[in-house]
Formats: C-alpha cells, structure tokens, sequence
C-alpha cells in the first residue's frame, strides 16, 4: 500500500439553492491510494470539522455502487476518470501525489443544488411515479420458471435493470436529457410479459414526464459513455420505437 500526498482539491461550495456558489481550495496532505473518492472525501470533512468549519455536504449510502447517490463530477467527468465505475467505487490510485482535483455537483436544470456537492433528483422520481411499476395481484411469490422468457429477452431487461438512477447520464449530456434513465427504467419492464398489460400507457406517461423536466435528445451518446453501468444507448430506440406506438394505440382505445 501506498501513499498519495499534497492532493490539491477545488470543491464547490453552495449553501442552497438560491446562493451563486464558489469553488474554495483544500489541500489533503496524505492518504492511502487504496481509499475510496467518498472516503476521501470523509477525510476532508475530518479535517473541516476538527478547524470548525462547516463540512461538505455530498450524497451517499451504501458505497457499493449500487444506491447511484453518490453524483459527482471530477474532473468534468460524471463518476470520475474511470470508465463503468461509480464514484464510490473510483479509488484514490487514479490519482497522483500533486494532483489538483475538481470536484463539482450535476450540472443540469433538472437537478437544482440542494447545498455543496448534492442535488434534488425528484425529477427522476416522477418519471417513475408515472409509470415505472408493473400492476400484479399481490400475494405469495409466483413461481420463478411460471412464465418462459427466452435468454436474450431476459438478458436484455437485466441489462436495462442494471441502471441505478444516478443522473450521470443526465449530467454529462450537452442538452441535459433524461433519455437514457427513462429508456432504461422503459425497457426493462417492456421486455417483459409481465410489463405488456401497461406497456402503451406506461411508454407515453413516463416519456411525457420526462420532457416536462429535461432537455431533449440529439444522439450525442455522452449518455452512455459516462453511464457507470454501461447501458447502451440502444434502449432508446426501443423506447422511441415504443413511444410511436402508443401514441396511435392509446388514441385508438380514446376513441372507442
């Protein structure tokens, strides 16, 4: 194990929604290269607080890379320099003894600062609340081989599964778009037999939604190349392919 020493940090700092903000400068003078980019952070806030000063806030919870709160751009990179990795999963052996590292919030509309490094990602939450469930009697767990679905189709929804809702991919798109988180949430449902009873109503609610709130798709594939979990840009097309049809399928039942 080794050691990182004079780690030059530029933080923003921003006590609410309504403050402009500022970058301010802090210095970490060693710590482990095996640490975590959170921990580090922990040993920051360490040294704030042992000088009296207010600590940074930043969003985290299980630092496993699964909970996707832990939004940060370094760098300019959402999740850091290291590509497919959460920021709770970046280690401090991607830097180097010396380095200056620029640690900023998500940068998008969508997204208003709550204080320091955290924003407010209601916006994804209401996408959601839109349509991102499936309607299922309730009672005891189905059994798991009840209804075949073929490997690929199954792979496919898991690949879709796999997005965390970190806003990454929001972050790092020129337009701040949402399409990727929605196409994901989309797509893992509509692979599924158990998601076709709702399939047209859930595709126009939650992509209606979602352009209340975010800008809007121009193929950049940012979306994807900053993605912590890889998740193609495919998706979207489904979703767009899915959204055309419920547009005629959810008229067609209007006028009946």
């Amino acid at each position: 194990m080794s050691h990182l020493k004079n780690l030059k940090l530029k933080v923003w700092r921003q006590k609410g929604p309504a403050d402009s903000g500022r970058f301010e400068n802090y210095t970490i003078d060693e710590i482990s290269d095996e640490a975590s980019f959170l921990e580090m952070l922990d040993v920051l806030n360490e040294q704030l607080i042992s000088d009296n000063k207010e600590a940074v806030v930043f969003d985290h919870d299980c630092r496993e890379g699964i909970c996707g709160t832990c939004s940060l751009m370094i760098n300019g990179v959402a999740h850091g320099p290291q590509k497919a990795t959460t920021t709770c999963q970046l280690h401090m052996r991607t830097f180097k003894s010396g380095d200056t590292i620029v640690v900023e919030p998500w940068r998008a509309t969508a997204f208003p600062i709550i204080k320091d490094l955290m924003v407010d990602r209601g916006a994804f939450d209401r996408i959601i609340e839109s349509g991102g469930f499936i309607t299922a009697v309730t009672g005891g767990a189905p059994d798991a081989n009840l209804i075949p679905i073929p490997k690929p189709v199954a792979d496919a929804a898991m690949d879709s599964a796999a997005c965390i809702g970190c806003g990454a991919c929001v972050a790092a798109c020129p337009n701040g778009a949402a399409n990727l988180f929605t196409a994901a949430k989309i797509s893992h449902l509509n692979y599924l037999p158990q998601g076709q009873a709702e399939r047209h109503k859930r595709t126009e609610a939650m992509v209606e939604t979602m352009d209340e709130h975010f800008g809007s798709c121009t193929n950049h594939g940012e979306c994807s190349a900053a993605c912590p979990k890889e998740i193609s840009v495919d998706v979207i097309a489904l979703m767009n392919k899915d959204y055309r049809a419920s547009k005629f399928k959810n008229r067609k039942e209007l006028s009946r």
